[in-house]
Protein backbone atom coordinates (compact mmCIF):
# COMPACT_ATOMS: atom_id res chain seq x y z
CA UNK A 1 0.00 0.00 0.00
CA UNK A 2 1.27 3.44 -0.88
CA UNK A 3 1.09 6.36 1.52
CA UNK A 4 2.08 9.99 1.13
CA UNK A 5 3.87 11.54 4.04
CA UNK A 6 3.23 15.26 3.50
CA UNK A 7 5.41 17.79 5.29
CA UNK A 8 3.68 21.11 5.99
CA UNK A 9 5.51 24.41 6.23
CA UNK A 10 4.43 27.92 6.98
CA UNK A 11 4.43 30.50 4.21
CA UNK A 12 7.80 31.77 2.99
CA UNK A 13 9.44 34.74 4.68
CA UNK A 14 12.92 36.13 5.13
CA UNK A 15 15.11 34.26 7.62
CA UNK A 16 17.76 35.49 9.99
CA UNK A 17 21.25 33.94 9.96
CA UNK A 18 20.32 31.84 12.99
CA UNK A 19 17.13 30.63 11.33
CA UNK A 20 19.09 29.70 8.18
CA UNK A 21 21.50 27.59 10.28
CA UNK A 22 18.59 25.82 11.95
CA UNK A 23 16.96 25.27 8.55
CA UNK A 24 20.19 23.76 7.17
CA UNK A 25 20.44 21.40 10.15
CA UNK A 26 16.82 20.38 9.72
CA UNK A 27 17.32 19.78 6.00
CA UNK A 28 20.29 17.52 6.74
CA UNK A 29 18.14 15.51 9.17
CA UNK A 30 15.38 15.20 6.56
CA UNK A 31 17.88 14.00 3.95
CA UNK A 32 19.15 11.33 6.36
CA UNK A 33 15.53 10.28 7.04
CA UNK A 34 14.90 9.90 3.29
CA UNK A 35 18.16 7.98 2.80
CA UNK A 36 17.17 5.62 5.62
CA UNK A 37 13.74 4.99 4.05
CA UNK A 38 15.45 4.26 0.73
CA UNK A 39 17.95 1.89 2.37
CA UNK A 40 15.05 0.04 4.00
CA UNK A 41 13.33 -0.37 0.62
CA UNK A 42 10.29 1.70 1.66
CA UNK A 43 10.77 4.87 -0.37
CA UNK A 44 9.08 5.17 -3.75
CA UNK A 45 9.73 8.90 -4.26
CA UNK A 46 10.45 12.09 -2.35
CA UNK A 47 11.06 15.72 -3.09
CA UNK A 48 10.80 19.23 -1.74
CA UNK A 49 8.38 21.67 -3.30
CA UNK A 50 9.36 25.18 -4.30
CA UNK A 51 7.78 28.15 -2.55
CA UNK A 52 4.15 28.96 -3.25
CA UNK A 53 5.50 32.25 -4.67
CA UNK A 54 6.37 30.21 -7.76
CA UNK A 55 3.09 28.29 -7.78
CA UNK A 56 0.08 28.82 -10.00
CA UNK A 57 -3.51 27.89 -9.22
CA UNK A 58 -5.77 26.95 -12.12
CA UNK A 59 -9.54 26.94 -12.23
CA UNK A 60 -11.92 26.18 -15.09
CA UNK A 61 -15.44 27.52 -14.62
CA UNK A 62 -18.02 27.48 -17.39
CA UNK A 63 -15.26 26.66 -19.87
CA UNK A 64 -13.14 29.67 -18.85
CA UNK A 65 -9.65 29.06 -17.52
CA UNK A 66 -8.16 31.36 -14.92
CA UNK A 67 -4.64 31.33 -13.54
CA UNK A 68 -3.61 32.84 -10.22
CA UNK A 69 0.09 33.31 -9.56
CA UNK A 70 1.43 32.83 -6.05
CA UNK A 71 2.09 33.67 -3.38
CA UNK A 72 -1.26 32.69 -1.99
CA UNK A 73 -1.82 34.97 0.99
CA UNK A 74 -4.77 32.96 2.26
CA UNK A 75 -2.49 29.92 2.74
CA UNK A 76 -1.35 29.61 6.34
CA UNK A 77 0.44 26.34 5.67
CA UNK A 78 1.58 24.78 2.44
CA UNK A 79 2.96 21.39 1.52
CA UNK A 80 6.73 21.82 1.57
CA UNK A 81 7.62 18.32 0.47
CA UNK A 82 6.67 14.68 0.52
CA UNK A 83 7.81 11.09 0.91
CA UNK A 84 5.87 8.44 -1.01
CA UNK A 85 6.31 5.16 0.85
CA UNK A 86 5.23 1.58 0.23
CA UNK A 87 4.28 -0.35 3.36
CA UNK A 88 1.96 -3.19 4.36
CA UNK A 89 -0.37 -1.38 6.80
CA UNK A 90 -1.63 2.04 7.84
CA UNK A 91 -0.07 1.46 11.24
CA UNK A 92 3.34 0.92 9.63
CA UNK A 93 2.90 4.16 7.64
CA UNK A 94 2.05 6.06 10.83
CA UNK A 95 5.06 4.62 12.63
CA UNK A 96 7.37 5.62 9.78
CA UNK A 97 5.84 9.11 9.54
CA UNK A 98 6.27 9.62 13.28
CA UNK A 99 10.01 9.03 12.78
CA UNK A 100 10.10 12.01 10.39
CA UNK A 101 12.21 14.76 11.97
CA UNK A 102 9.83 17.44 10.66
CA UNK A 103 7.17 16.23 13.11
CA UNK A 104 9.25 18.00 15.78
CA UNK A 105 8.71 21.47 14.24
CA UNK A 106 5.71 21.26 11.92
CA UNK A 107 2.78 19.07 10.91
CA UNK A 108 3.33 15.80 9.09
CA UNK A 109 0.24 14.41 7.39
CA UNK A 110 -0.22 10.79 6.23
CA UNK A 111 -2.60 9.96 3.38
CA UNK A 112 -3.08 6.64 1.63
CA UNK A 113 -3.05 6.80 -2.15
CA UNK A 114 -5.87 5.26 -4.12
CA UNK A 115 -7.89 5.54 -7.29
CA UNK A 116 -9.54 8.87 -8.11
CA UNK A 117 -12.84 7.13 -8.63
CA UNK A 118 -14.41 3.69 -8.52
CA UNK A 119 -16.32 2.25 -11.48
Amino acid sequence: MSFMVLVQQSGARARTDGERRVAAERMARMQRYGADLKARGLLLASDSLRSDEEGVRIQVRDGKRTFSDGPFTESKEIVGGFFLIDVHTREEALAIASECPAAEWTIVEVRQSGPCFDD
